[in-house]
Formats: structure tokens, sequence, C-alpha cells
């Protein structure tokens, strides 16, 4: 059934960006052809990949390529490629709709940013790159058929408020995008994208590895020549038609004189990132299988890299054929940053999803390739410490996912840095925490909560900075799933300073304190019976602590216990609330008053609402919220009119 014509508006933030973005882009509008043709190449490994399904969707001998050809009179420029095309409800979902998840963010990030290269590292950010072609047209078109479908799609519009779709025909599947150029302008960055030479330098210059010919119809007028090959006389001329490829077409992996330059235009066609890559990687083995891998540790983070359902992988090529675009087998979860191909001889060219998860030869290179990006990742932390903080800034959170891997723990760990109480402005490793511990020190003591403001000031610390012991600040979310997979570093207890007891010092001054604490605590203990029995809706003990120095109050948890924040993200899902444990500093004044108050009236009336502040003050001071606010306020409140 055909449908006709229809007009969409863009929406408001969706036409906004438009104008942001062309306008925002003041350098390299050329960059619009490499898109383009990235898109069109997408869409031929598409078609390679489903025809190996799918036989019958491929035509006998027809090559897969894409076509330039251009109008100098119209000014218009067309891509072609015999891909796999769209269907119309898929030209809506992937053209119609500008950045679904990101276009308020992406739009606000491009105000921000005034230089030309900022806002172009957007723009690769947030997928968009498609309307790159509005910096150079003044419309752009798109007549796509699906292949297996009868019934094209056209697409049009000039980046203002509107576009159409309307059902056309095209004589076989693939995608034509025809662009109606604006005038060239040398001020502006806008060459004649009609002119041979300058398509020509610019597909060599950002899109020679495609692995598809890139063809430019090539029009020319020719003096006619008489049988000795010499002009006629009469000066006549013929019109000339012939393709010319542009592109060299030959895989970089396989190249010996791949420039930095070409790695950097390579990694962004297979990226779609706009930025050049922190670092490349590239290995060749040989044995029992053999295979070739580029890989890429970007500069900078996708913007989905921490989302759960984000996608990753590498291009899986068999014998030079793209077999697929994302394989995950390839990579563990935590190195999904990770870009680039690998290029096997030994895997069959139909294989399978599930035979790549069964498939022995993959999870060998899933391990090498595992193991040569971590040792990698060892040289540049221990050659270049610079460029390592430039990645860990975006990846480390990632990476600590990796904890979880048994086979490469411990190479992981010696790669996690942390923010420590030693230096507020150096990250450290574990390593060097380990060689900075006291000689009478037996853990490596650490903190959980949301940011280092918060915790470098909890009073859960006190104790450690009277003493001068360091304390790692673990303040990242991940954080939380890291502590339940590590429990000790080179033969060291990862310790807590929120849980259990504390032992600081010596045999002798542990002793000691433990002596005292035992004994005052006999003292408090009725004190102590009417605290538990006040909070027992969110307090299972209460005890004296040599965790505190300054503050009357703390709360813990048991060794087992689930962290403040990590309760906090489980109850979100419906997980249990725990009980803690309230510690009183004994030396505190608020402590010996109270238990004063007590023992001159058990009945005082008083001492429940002094129970709820001290609660309160221990869940303030930890950066918890607190269960009941205006109780809270109206208990604080009647205190200071009588206290006034």
């Amino acid at each position: 059934m055909t449908v006709e014509a229809q007009t969409h508006a863009f929406q408001a933030d969706t036409k906004r960006l438009l104008h942001l973005m062309v306008h925002s882009l003041y350098t390299d509008k050329e960059i619009f052809l490499r898109e383009l043709i990235s898109n069109a190449s997408d869409a031929l490994d598409k078609m390679r990949i489903e025809a190996l399904r799918q036989p019958e969707l491929s035509k006998d001998g027809e090559p897969l390529e894409i076509r330039i050809d251009t109008d100098p009179q119209a000014r218009t420029l067309s891509i072609h490629d015999n891909g796999i095309g769209m269907s119309r409800d898929e030209v809506v979902s992937h053209i119609g709709t500008i950045a679904k998840s990101g276009t308020r963010e992406l739009m606000e990030k491009l105000k921000d940013n005034s230089d030309g290269d900022s806002a172009t590292e957007l723009i690769g950010q947030f997928g968009v790159g498609f309307y790159s072609a509005f910096m150079v047209a003044s419309k752009v078109s798109v007549i796509t058929r699906r292949a297996g479908e009868d019934t094209a799609t056209r697409w049009e519009s000039t980046g203002e408020g509107e576009y159409t779709l309307e059902d056309t025909q095209r004589d076989a599947y693939g995608t034509t995008v025809t662009l109606d150029l604006l005038p060239a302008d040398s001020e502006g960055g806008i060459e004649d994208f009609t002119d041979q030479w300058v398509l020509s330098r610019t597909v060599k210059r950002y899109s020679d590895f495609v692995t598809f010919p890139i063809i430019l119809k090539v029009v020319r007028e020719e003096v006619e020549k008489d049988e000795q090959g010499q002009p006629k006389p009469e000066g006549k001329t013929s019109t000339v038609v012939e393709d010319k490829t542009l592109n060299s077409m030959k895989p970089i992996w396989t190249r010996s004189d791949v420039t930095d330059e070409e790695y950097a235009e390579f990694y962004k066609h297979i990226s779609h990132d706009w930025s050049d890559p922190m670092k490349t990687l590239r290995f060749h083995a040989e044995g029992q299988i053999e295979y070739q891998t580029l890989l890429f540790i970007p500069s900078q983070a996708q913007s989905d890299l921490h989302y759960h359902s984000s996608e990753f992988g590498l291009q899986l090529y068999v014998r030079r054929v793209l077999i697929m675009e994302r394989c995950e087998e390839l990579l563990p979860r935590y190195l999904r940053f990770i870009k680039g191909i690998v290029d096997s001889a030994d895997l069959p060219l139909n294989i399978s999803r599930q035979r790549l998860q069964e498939d022995r030869y993959i999870n060998q290179i899933r391990k090498w390739i595992t193991r040569k990006v971590l040792e990698t990742l060892e040289k540049m932390q221990r050659n270049d410490a610079e460029q390592y903080l430039k990645f860990w800034e975006p990846f480390g959170n990632a990476l600590k996912e990796g904890v979880a891997d048994a086979d490469y723990k411990e190479k992981i760990l010696g790669l996690l840095l942390f923010s420590s109480s030693q230096d507020p402005t150096n990250l450290t490793t574990l390593e060097a925490y380990v060689q900075r511990m006291k000689p009478d020190q037996k853990e490596i003591f650490y903190i959980t909560g949301e940011s280092r403001s918060v915790v470098e000031h909890s009073p859960h610390l006190e104790a450690f900075k009277a003493k001068d012991y360091e304390v790692l600040y673990l303040v990242s979310p991940v954080d939380e799933f890291l502590v339940q997979y590590v429990f000790e570093f080179q033969d060291k207890q990862l310790k807590s300073v929120g849980k259990g007891a504390v032992d600081l010092g010596d045999e002798s001054e542990q002793k000691e304190t433990t002596d005292k604490l035992h004994t005052l605590q006999e003292q408090y203990k009725d004190v102590f019976a009417l605290l538990k029995e006040q909070l027992d809706d969110h307090i299972k003990d209460v005890r004296l602590t040599n965790r505190l120095t300054s503050s009357p109050v703390c709360l813990v948890g048991a060794e087992n216990d689930y962290s403040p924040q990590l309760e906090r993200l489980l109850q979100k899902g419906g997980g249990p609330k725990q009980k803690r444990i309230m510690e009183l500093n004994p030396d505190h004044a608020i402590v010996t008053k109270l238990k004063e108050r007590f023992e001159k009236d058990p009945t005082d009336t008083l001492l429940s609402d002094y129970a709820e502040l001290l609660l309160g003050y221990g869940l303030l001071a930890e950066g918890s919220p607190i269960p009941n606010p205006v109780r809270y306020n109206q208990v604080l409140a009647d205190l200071m009119t009588r206290t006034l």
C-alpha cells in the first residue's frame, strides 16, 4: 500500500540543535563527506552480512560499491550505495529523529563551546554525523529502499523546521543522498564540492581505507584526434564519461607503511568519533590460529559508556571480509571502550553468533587481546604517568569492573588508582599505598562515599588522622562493587574504616585501648540500653569507640554489612534496610553529660530527644539522610528553646 507524502515538524529541541550544530562547526566542513561515505560503507557491510544469511538478497555479479556524481550547473552532489537500505520506519527512526536520548544535552554543550574543534568532537559523541551535510547544503534528500522490499522512501529537508516523507521508486535496493550545495565560500570553509579534484582529495584524506570502491563519475571534454593521434584542425570536442576509483581499498591492518594520520582516520571511520585516538595497538598472532588485530584506545569516553545497555565489541573480519560489526565475544565488558578490528583466516565465513560464543578460537583471541591491552596499560602506567592519568580519567571506572575477572584480577589491581588522605591532588596505586604503610600496620584502610568532599570530613577518619594512618577514598559508585571482590592486596587485608572495630597502634597500645573501653562500657551499659530501646528501628547495638577524637558519635556497620551508600543504591531496587551500630566517644562532653543526666533521673523524658539527636548527628556527619527530618527539627527546636 502506497503512503501519501507527509510533512513532519522537527521538535523544538531538534530544530535548535540543527541550527547550533551547523553554525558551531567553523572548520573542516569537508568532514560531511566522510560521514556520508561512512554511512554508505556501513550499509554495504550490513548488506554483505545479510547476504550470508539470505543469499537470495544478493544479485549475482553485482559488486558492492559507493558511487559519487555531481552536477556543477545544478550544484548538486549525490552519494549512491547498493547497501542494505532502509524501510520507511527505519528512516523515521534513524534520520527523522536526531540524537533521541541526548538532544538537549548536546545542545547545551554546543552552546558552551565556541571553538570549532570542540564542537566537532561533541557532534561525534552524539552520533548525528548525517546532519553535518547541512553545513554545506541548503537541502538534503534521501531516497532509500530496504533489501527485500519493493517500495522506496524519500526523505527531504532544508534543515529548518520540517521534513517530508513519501513513498517513491528506486530501481534497486540501497540509498542515494543528494545535496543541494551552498555556494562555495572560501572564508566560510565551504569548497566547491562539485569539483572533481576537491572530491578526490577529500576522499583520499578521509576514506582511503574504506574497503568498498568509492567511484567518481568523471565527465570531461576531449579534443577529437585523427588517425595519427593529432588534434583535428576543426578543433571539435567530445564528451567523455568514465569511472575513477578514488580509494585504495587495501585493508589498513595489512599494510606496513601506515602513517599516524591514516591510523587516526581509520579509527574515526570505525568508531564514528571525531577526535584522534589516544593510543594505537597493532598485533599479529601466529600459531594454532592466525589473526591480526588493530586496536585503539580512544581519547574520550563515549556518552553511553556506563549505561548497562550500551553496545560494544570489535569488528570481526574473516579473510578480510566483515562478518560482524560488533563482536562482544572478543572483549570483556570492562574493556568495552576499546575500538578496532580482528581479522582471522581460521574462522568460517558464515560463523553464527551461537558458534562465536562456543568457539574455542574466539575464547583464545579474547584472552590474548585482554592480556595485550592490559600489558599496554601497564607499560603506559610505568613509562608515561601523565598519559596514563589521561586514560584513567574517562576509563578508570570501567576498568575497575575487571576485578571480577579471576584470570586478570591481579593485573587489574595493579592498574587501579585511588584518591587518598595522603595527597589531596594526586591519585595512588595500591602498591604505592602498601609501600607507605606504617611498620605496625597490617591492613589497607579505605572509606566509601559519594565524593571526596563528603568522606574526607567523615568522623570515621578522626582516629586515623590523629595517628597519621593513610586511608583510601573510594568515591565512585563502582567502588562499592570493587570491594565485594577485592579482599586483599600483597597479603594485606582491605579494611573499611566504617565497619567493625578499630585496632590502631602496636599490640601494647591496642591492649591498653581495649581494656579502657571494656571498663567504661560496663559503666555505660544502662545508658546504652535506653538508647537501643529508643532507637530500635535504626540501631542494633551501642558501644564506646576509640574511632572518634572530636565528634560525639558515628554510625558503623558490622564487618559483612553494606556501606550506607550501597544500601541506598540497593534500596532503590527494593533492597532491605540495615540496622547500624552506634559508637560513642567516651571523652566527649555530650556523652559524659548524657551519662550524668541518666544517673540523676533515668526517667527524664529529654533522654529520648537526645537519642534522636545523636542518631541524626551520626547520619548527617557521614552524608546519609535523616529518616524523619520533620521530627528531628522539632526536637532540635524544642531543645534550643529550653536551653535559651
